[in-house]
């Protein structure tokens, strides 16, 4: 029998209780021994909780008690999260986490930290919730170059601009929405500044380089400033918003950024709604793939916080390669990527041909039911034009990128 300690019992870390309690024996059979939650550690109490019994206050308690073999850390937060799995680590325990925001910032050095104490450091859970795509990169795809990340990583964000589409309604009718469902936090600005997806993309381009990428060097976008018109005109070009991380690793570096993007309806994450993630991989070999699923809530990323532990008891001893290394990979300097833009404009047409002076050929559109401006459509340019066009003509309210 393996028996583990569970860190946090909130959301996931009760869902990782349950799973193990509901599904012991399915997990029994699976990993060839029976798994065993020993310990959970909590500031609260939980009485009438099952898990009471469990529950102790301090973390000498987990890290003191050779028993327990696995710990899975669900408390979020980087600084005490950091310490408690270090000192996990150091005594020679397996650590899984869901945490993307200890991932990507200290992965490195917990990730090293595992190897020298000849234990596992897993986070299937960091990125998209229940949606299997670290053990993926990790094992099926390890004979493939990976060219293109690109993909749907915040269920909150996808939630909301999936109800303002739908309903026309604003940004703060829907985030509050959002928080009374328990889809946002109370603070939501992780998610709705892009911070969220930005640490789960630089966790991904660090697999996929097998080297640190820095998410605080990744330009960054949220959708707060996304409203009812703009979705007033994707619907009239037959496109869709969504905030999306993409990354592409070539010549020694990785070129990434989130923000929101227009696609279009028949692009493959075009069904992707809700509070639903999907992330879609560019390989030399296997070609586009699509990885689809809840990527929020309880019992989805609980169970994929259960998956590691699985792994943790079946193969306890580190792997000899890290996932990846502490050497940083240098993030391209934003600005030189060429993509379309639309932006919208406010006065009448005849400033299309100022802006078509600067920006080339341009598509000019209108959204029915909206007056005192118009949008327009880029070619193909570069970051750093757009920009450069924004600052020099304030008629431009806002912009959009394409994703083509």
């Amino acid at each position: 029998m393996a028996k583990i300690a569970v860190m946090g019992y909130g959301t996931v870390g009760s869902g990782v209780v349950e799973i193990l309690r509901e599904n012991g024996d399915l997990v029994a059979e699976r990993c060839g021994q029976k798994i065993e939650v020993k310990k959970v550690l909590d500031l609260r109490d939980f009485p009438g909780d099952p898990a009471q019994e469990l529950i102790v206050h301090d973390i000498a308690e987990i890290v003191g008690d050779d028993e327990i073999s696995v710990v899975c850390e669900t408390m979020g937060g980087v600084d005490i999260a950091t310490k408690f799995v270090t000192q996990c680590l150091e005594a020679g325990k397996s650590v899984v986490t869901s945490n993307k925001a200890m991932v990507a910032a200290n992965g490195s050095a917990l990730l090293k930290l595992a190897q020298k104490n000849n234990v596992r450091f897993l986070f299937e859970a960091s990125v998209g919730g229940g949606i299997p795509i670290i053990r993926n990169l990790r094992t099926c795809l390890t004979a493939d170059h990976i060219q293109k990340i690109f993909g749907i990583l915040n269920g909150t964000t996808n939630y909301m601009l999936t109800k303002m589409y739908d309903e026309g309604a604003d940004y703060d009718a829907v985030l509050k929405e959002a928080q009374k469902k328990g889809f946002a936090e109370a603070d939501p600005s992780a998610d709705v500044e892009g911070w969220d997806a930005c640490r789960k993309i630089a966790i991904l381009s660090s697999i996929v380089s097998g080297r640190f990428v820095d998410f605080q060097k990744i330009h960054t976008e949220g959708i707060t400033k996304i409203t009812p018109v703009d979705m007033a005109y994707a619907k009239a070009m037959g496109r869709m918003i969504r905030l999306v991380g993409e990354s592409v690793v070539e010549d020694d570096q990785v070129h990434a950024m989130v923000a929101p993007m227009m696609f279009d309806k028949e692009h493959a994450l075009a069904g992707v709604n809700m509070e639903f993630n999907a992330i879609f991989l560019t390989s030399d070999m296997l070609g586009d793939t699509m990885f689809y699923g809840q990527g929020a809530g309880k019992l989805p990323t609980a169970s994929a916080v259960a998956s590691d532990v699985i792994e943790a008891v079946s193969s306890p001893e580190a792997v000899k390669r890290s996932v990846w290394t502490d050497e940083e990979m240098p993030v391209a300097e934003f600005g030189s990527e060429n993509r379309r833009f639309f932006a919208r404009v406010s006065g009448d047409e005849s400033l299309a041909d100022t802006l078509g002076a600067q920006l080339g050929s341009l598509q000019v559109l209108r959204a029915p039911g909206i007056a005192g401006e118009f949008g327009i459509v880029t070619g193909e340019l570069a970051e750093e034009t757009m920009a450069a066009c924004v600052k020099a003509c304030p008629e431009i309210i806002s912009v959009i990128r394409m994703a083509d």
